[in-house]
């Protein structure tokens, strides 16, 4: 079952999904102000760090012998938005990014009458007409998960495109999870960068 933008304010509150900063505001009005809580998904928003894959290196990646936040060091570079001034995206590039937001999908305790909740990411039409893919392949944010979403972009269009810090790239989408699971936690869970950097105070 997929969350109205009602149950997703209801479970904000609840603390059985916690998005941080919390998106505002809470409902349309005339101030020129967007809400960002579609009708059964909120918009998440596009972070501070880009993370740029070096060209041409003598590299052939094999995950079986490490995750992909022990490569990441040696295969790409970060690159942070200078005041003011967008990324530009050239057709065929990518690239990783990371929400602004911080979000968190606790598992309910068995005797809570809280509904537990898993999640996913998409990215929103109107980049996706311009040819740019957000959260392609892996849009599953599973219940349990505390961290930043690392956003993989692609523009597959014909033209560059500017990607601004701060502004509204993908939507979440809110389901709720049949029974109480146990915890299997990836190797992403607490990640605080695009390169799977993980805070160990979690």
């Amino acid at each position: 079952m997929i969350l109205s933008n009602v149950r997703l304010q209801e479970a904000l509150k609840s603390g059985s999904l916690v998005i941080e900063p919390r998106p505002q505001p809470d409902f349309p009005s005339d101030d020129n102000i967007e809400c960002p809580y579609q009708t059964s998904a909120v918009d998440l928003r596009l972070g501070d760090e880009i993370l740029c894959f070096r060209k041409k290196l003598p590299v052939s990646i094999d995950l079986r012998v490490g995750g992909f936040s022990a490569l990441a060091d040696a295969i790409s570079e970060r690159w942070r938005f200078p005041q003011g001034q967008p990324y530009t995206l050239k057709h065929g590039e990518f690239v990783l990014g990371r929400t602004l937001e911080r979000i968190a999908l606790p598992i309910a305790k068995h005797t809570s009458s809280r509904p537990c909740l898993a999640a996913r990411i998409e990215g929103r039409s109107s980049y996706s007409r311009c040819g740019l893919l957000v959260h392609f392949t892996a849009p599953t944010i599973h219940a349990g998960y505390d961290g930043i979403i690392t956003l993989e972009i692609c523009n597959f269009g014909p033209y560059s495109i500017e990607l601004h810090k701060g502004a509204c790239i993908c939507q979440l989408i809110v389901e709720e999870v049949a029974g109480i699971p146990f915890r299997n936690d990836s190797q992403f869970h607490g990640q605080r960068s695009p390169d799977g950097t993980v805070d160990n105070q979690q």
